[in-house]
């Protein structure tokens, strides 16, 4: 790792903003963006903004013969090693070198087999200076990453679960009432997780009980793979999720007690059906997981219900969890099954509460949104 200069800290501060244009258009791609400069004045810039588009190191080498400026001699800042290898681009190492990039500064590394450490190689041995941040940016660029950094290196998406409690710990509200615990602004900003992440999951519960779409309804959003954890294939043909299937696709992960007739029929309406042949609830969830993975999804929303989130927990399959505590008291949960608290998850006794599954988080922040707070957690970083 190399000391930057405070000026080198700045340009790939302003790389990581870029990169973000991306989100929610690039996946499978990691977000990735990249500034030129020379005699400390910016002469290119650009980010990876849609899958199948410019990286972000040819995006900001065509931005400098936009500019009418020469690359030559200037010094690349990119949030990601640039690429060797042939995919839905060419390589990037061949652009900064034909470009003439004299100096490239590297805030992360790609962890995925067909990188790793490639391109700084071919760069330096084409005479170019290259140089790996560390500290402060070198954290921002690989935490900008984790879905591509963990499906790099598991094959597996990253898992962000979603909850919305009462103060009292309720995570459904009663029989009758609005279904809603979290407010207007903090459901709008679960509409824009949906389309940047791949996938969203539910349990068959939640789906029976709220028969919902699971689209993300943010202006110009990509729409996530549907995914209902439904060990019977109990999902009525005329759900919501089925009657959608036009708008995103469904996958149903059922067992091997799932009624033959119901999987057929499912299939027939266009869902797509995985057996997952496990007993054991965490070996189907990670089975579902790579299934998953293999078709380039490298990160999924989790909404719920309750018995999901806690075999996710139980087989180390949530990564990050997002929760909204609401300015509400719901009182104890009623004789319904749909009913639940997230805090008192039907346990019974002491030893049930000595092995229930506890996430330790790495690092945690608290925001409000409208008069919800949110709570973030990351629980691994990879």
């Amino acid at each position: 790792m190399t000391t930057l200069t405070d000026i080198d800290r700045e340009h790939l501060r302003h790389a990581l903003a870029l990169a973000e244009g991306g989100r929610g258009r690039v996946s499978p791609n990691p977000l990735v963006g990249a500034v030129v400069v020379r005699g400390g004045k910016v002469i290119g810039e650009g980010f990876h903004a849609e899958l199948g588009g410019l990286h972000a190191e040819r995006a900001a080498l065509a931005d400098c013969g936009r500019r009418g400026e020469e690359p030559g001699g200037a010094t690349m800042y990119v949030t990601l090693e640039p690429c060797a290898h042939q995919g839905r681009q060419p390589p990037c190492t061949e652009a900064i070198l034909a470009a003439g990039i004299g100096r490239v500064v590297i805030a992360s590394e790609d962890p995925s087999e067909k990188a790793a450490g490639r391109g700084p190689g071919i760069l330096r041995d084409g005479g170019v200076e290259v140089e790996a941040a560390a500290g402060a940016e070198a954290a921002a660029a690989r935490l900008l990453n984790q879905p591509f950094r963990k499906h790099a290196r598991t094959g597996l998406p990253l898992v962000v679960l979603k909850l919305a409690m009462s103060l009292d710990g309720q995570i459904t509200t009663p029989a009758g009432s609005s279904p809603w615990i979290s407010g207007e602004r903090s459901r709008e900003l679960v509409h824009r997780w949906r389309g940047e992440l791949d996938a969203i999951a539910v349990g068959i519960g939640t789906a029976l009980a709220d028969d919902p779409l699971l689209t993300a309804r943010a202006p110009g959003a990509r729409q996530p793979h549907r995914v209902v954890f439904d060990s019977a294939a109990r999902l009525p043909l005329g759900s919501r999720l089925v009657g959608s299937i036009e708008q995103a696709p469904l996958t149903i992960v059922a067992g091997p007690e799932a009624p033959p007739e119901r999987v057929a029929a499912l299939r027939e309406a266009g869902v797509e059906v995985f057996l997952a042949e496990a007993v054991d609830p965490g070996e189907r969830i990670l089975a579902a997981l790579a299934t998953l993975g293999r078709r380039e999804v490298t990160s999924l929303l989790l909404e719920g219900g309750r018995t999901l989130v806690a075999a996710f927990a139980a087989c180390g399959q949530v990564d990050e969890s997002r929760t909204f505590v609401a300015p509400m008291l719901l009182g104890p949960p009623d004789s319904s099954p749909n009913r639940s608290s997230f805090v008192n998850q039907r346990v019974t006794n002491d030893e049930r509460t000595g092995t229930a599954p506890r996430l330790e988080a790495l690092a945690t922040a608290t925001e409000r949104v409208g008069e919800d707070t949110l709570i973030t957690a990351r629980y691994r970083e990879w």
